[in-house]
């Protein structure tokens, strides 16, 4: 039976996450060769090693995607390697505080996640771009989550970082479209498996104590 991804490529930024790492398990069991890129290889390294075990072709690499001239390189590695770029999704972590109204908020903590969120989807999506645009197909991927639509307290800038990936996307998608590259997202209310701690903030539920990961689930 034919896989999805069979003889593709795609590339993982933040590959190491909870979200990362189940993308790039999902593209390996649909026959990609998976590239996996983030700041840790060691943590990068564990994953490819799951994969691996499992019959992936996968390799990883040290990237900031913070830094354009690391995130070039690392596309025009991989593109003159194996060949092109088919898929790249991004999966950076932005660092976002929560479980505190903006009024007692620093402007550091605010703007952080969107700043991350839009120089790291810039530069990985333009990066692969270049690569796709070339060969007339290719499609770029992001998460974002249902705190970009709708009006949360106590989420910082999480919200209006996922509301500027979106925007985003939607500019990357009206010019390359055109070259038959695709922009998308996938938009989530929350991932459950991804939830490490045991208690949460409030996020206006007015507990006093926050909420455990039962009541945030729910």
């Amino acid at each position: 039976m034919s896989m999805l991804l069979e003889g593709r490529n795609a590339v993982v930024h933040g590959g190491a996450g909870s979200v990362g790492r189940a993308v790039a398990a999902a593209f390996a069991r649909e026959g990609a060769k998976v590239f996996l890129a983030g700041r840790t290889l060691a943590t990068l390294d564990e994953v490819a090693a799951e994969l691996a075990g499992e019959g992936a072709a996968v390799e990883t690499a040290e990237v900031d995607a913070l830094d354009e001239r690391a995130v070039d390189a690392h596309a025009d590695d991989v593109a003159a390697r194996a060949g092109g770029i088919d898929v790249c999704f991004n999966a950076v972590g932005r660092d976002d505080r929560h479980g505190l109204p903006l009024l007692e908020m620093s402007l550091e903590d605010f703007t952080r996640p969107v700043e991350t969120a839009m120089r790291s989807h810039f530069l990985t999506t333009r990066a692969a771009a270049r690569h796709m645009t070339r060969r007339g197909s290719g499609v770029v991927m992001a998460i974002t989550a249902s705190t970009g639509r709708l009006a949360i307290p106590e989420v910082g800038g999480t919200g209006v970082a996922f509301d500027a990936i979106e925007s985003q996307c939607r500019q990357w998608a009206c010019e390359l479209g055109r070259h038959g590259v695709r922009v998308v997202w996938l938009q989530t209310t929350g991932l459950p498996e991804a939830l490490t701690a045991d208690r949460f903030p409030a996020y206006g539920s007015g507990s006093p104590e926050g909420m455990t990961r039962a009541e945030l689930v729910a």
